[in-house]
């Protein structure tokens, strides 16, 4: 798959995830097949501000490519600067995120709260394309409110505003991850565009892969089925798995080493390790230990013993 100057080893994207998608998950991710890498939701104030704890989101693995950083923000000049600084020249896309339902960052006009200002939307976009030179995509949902759908024309305007593509979750922010979304939703806004459409949202296994490719998407993006489930790349890619959860698990835990004290590990893979034990004998009981483990040796004991 390209787009534009970019070639992706597969049409199967992962998500970025705030406190999911940090250097040594999107590794892993990449070990078992993802095309592309993102980095988490960024702040791009943090960055203009030279936040130490936003920069080191920036942090990257040797041999990720492509490799895309997410930001958001709702002031076009903030990112313009941004991208100016050089802070973010190491990254091959730039993906601005119209989407987070988050209360937080809705509350600051920021997310998916810009689907109700297609001007700001717009500018942002925009500004973003003519100071990068590189891609921009932009990853946005249905609507704001419940029964809202402004998806395609929001598409269209990211399409004028020079996007190079586009990712789409057709949930709006008040759904939330709440409910099953719609393929049809997909449908309509990739006949409504010229541009690459990506699908997110509820793409779990080959039957909703194959039906989010039937739409004529380019590719999917997988979230939140990744997590506890990073395997999910290579089994839609129709690889064999020949790792299991234990061994997929450890491999996790040596990654994260590579890049993070102890202390930051037990913090960064205590939500992992939850995951992990997913449909497992016995894994409730595992995940009421996990969740009040101390320390990784703690969650070692719980996950390996």
């Amino acid at each position: 798959m390209d787009i534009g100057n970019i070639h992706f080893d597969s049409n199967i994207f992962l998500a970025p995830m705030a406190g999911v998608t940090d250097v040594s998950f999107r590794k892993l991710c990449k070990f078992f097949g993802a095309g592309l890498t993102s980095t988490e939701m960024i702040s791009v104030k943090g960055l203009f501000y030279d936040s130490k704890k936003t920069k080191e989101m920036l942090t990257t693995f040797e041999g990720e490519s492509p490799k895309c950083v997410q930001l958001f923000g709702h002031e076009p000049k903030i990112f313009e600067a941004v991208i100016k600084s050089g802070a973010i020249d190491n990254f091959d896309i730039l993906d601005i995120n119209m989407g987070c339902p988050a209360p937080k960052i809705v509350k600051n006009g920021e997310g998916s709260a810009l689907l109700k200002d297609f001007k700001l939307a717009e500018e942002i976009i925009s500004t973003c394309v003519k100071a990068w030179g590189k891609p921009v995509s932009v990853k946005f949902r249905k609507g704001y409110g419940a029964h809202d759908d402004v998806a395609k024309e929001f598409a269209k305007m990211c399409e004028r505003a020079g996007a190079s593509f586009i990712t789409y979750h057709p949930r709006t922010k008040e759904q939330a991850y709440s409910g099953q979304v719609d393929f049809d939703d997909l449908k309509a806004v990739v006949q409504a565009v010229n541009i690459p459409v990506i699908a997110s949202g509820d793409i779990v296994d080959k039957e909703t892969f194959n039906k989010a490719i039937a739409t004529g998407v380019k590719g999917v993006m997988i979230g939140r089925k990744a997590v506890g489930c990073p395997e999910i790349f290579s089994l839609l890619l129709g690889k064999d798995v020949k790792m299991n959860k234990e061994e997929i698990a450890r491999l996790h835990l040596k990654i994260l080493r590579e890049y993070y004290g102890e202390k930051d590990i037990t913090n960064i893979f205590k939500r992992h390790a939850l995951s992990y034990t997913l449909g497992e004998s016995g894994g409730v009981e595992k995940r009421k230990r996990i969740a009040v483990a101390k320390n990784i040796k703690e969650i070692e004991e719980v996950l390996f013993s």
